[in-house]
């Protein structure tokens, strides 16, 4: 039986699209990528595959959805992975409006197209990759959020993706559309994006500018490397149940502070500065992110329970490895 699939990843181009686009070539599976390459998006992400003849990328929006009709019955997809989206926070709270366009309209664009398809592919499933922040703030001694904690999103962005979330489950209930929806904690690798937290710090301290810290650096996140992460998204197409939600952590939390002192570190042994000082000298509080969550953390047992996935990467080795990708590039 040949269980190679045909693939589409929306926002294959971005950080963690491209990861789990690598992932899927190396099993031998056909993907067609459809990326806007708006500013998180970027076509160097795809340097290792994009020669394979399994990998077909085309530029353009999921919000056309002609065109998204168009490639599920060219390339005849029987699995849609969903990572196209808005998503850093305080792009959120300054510009919200694009976020409902690209998280609401693209994920209701994506799912009419998928309606008129999915009954034609026999294994047709939509898998949609959402977020914790969905479930909105927890207190330092609350419990992790699991895939039945009510929704709370306190975010612009928070609330886009959770009204995608109801939007693709709702197609489930009412049509009969097979899908899953995955959150995870925060995500971290190469390639990120310069606006995320890890890399934002790596390259401030670099360029001997201040590190911006929010507030008082106490809120707290849990993080995943992002192949781990594709691990799961991968299990969730193998052996996860249609209709079903699954969330992946790190089991790995940390201060912001705290978080940034390591980097420091690391930065002072591997990287040190030509005055001698620690980049720790090089931290700056500044006006905290309003509405800012003050922790995100997931309990990931059902995961690891039906799918057979956890955390594998070790988070210090991982880190000095992004540590050292980042100072190559910044060179």
């Amino acid at each position: 039986m040949n269980n190679k699939k045909q693939i589409l990843v929306t926002g294959g181009a971005g950080f963690v699209g491209s990861h789990l686009a690598e992932h899927l070539i190396k099993a031998g599976h056909k993907i067609t990528i459809l990326d806007a390459l708006t500013y998180a998006g970027n076509l160097d992400n795809l340097t290792s595959i994009i020669d394979s003849p399994n990998l077909t990328f085309i530029k353009g929006n999921i919000c056309d959805t002609s065109l998204v009709k168009q490639i599920l019955e060219k390339h005849h997809i029987d699995i849609i992975f969903h990572l196209a989206a808005e998503s850093h926070v305080d792009r959120s709270i300054q510009s919200p409006s694009i976020f409902v366009q690209t998280n609401i309209l693209g994920t209701q664009s994506l799912l009419e197209a998928s309606l008129e398809h999915y009954p034609s592919q026999k294994h047709f499933r939509f898998i949609h990759i959402s977020t914790d922040e969905v479930f909105g703030s927890l207190n330092e001694t609350d419990m992790p959020f699991t895939e039945n904690s009510p929704y709370h999103p306190n975010s612009p962005y928070a609330a886009s993706k959770a009204a995608a979330d109801h939007l693709v489950m709702s197609y489930h209930h009412t049509y009969g559309l097979p899908m899953n929806i995955s959150y995870c904690t925060n995500n971290y690798g190469t390639r990120q994006h310069r606006e995320k937290f890890i890399p934002t710090i790596i390259h401030t301290a670099l360029s001997e500018q201040p590190i911006p810290i929010y507030g008082n650096g106490q809120q707290i996140r849990d993080w995943i490397h992002v192949e781990d992460h594709c691990r799961g998204l991968l299990a969730i197409m193998e052996k996860g149940k249609i209709g079903e939600r699954y969330g992946f952590s790190g089991h790995n939390e940390w201060h912001n502070i705290d978080l940034t002192h390591l980097i420091c570190d690391l930065l002072d042994t591997h990287k040190p500065r030509s005055n001698g000082k620690s980049y720790k000298d090089l931290i700056s509080f500044v006006e905290d992110r309003k509405g800012h969550d003050t922790r995100y953390a997931f309990d990931s047992k059902k995961a690891k329970k039906e799918l057979g996935v956890e955390p594998k990467v070790r988070f210090n080795q991982a880190l000095e490895q992004v540590l050292l990708d980042s100072y190559n590039k910044f060179r």
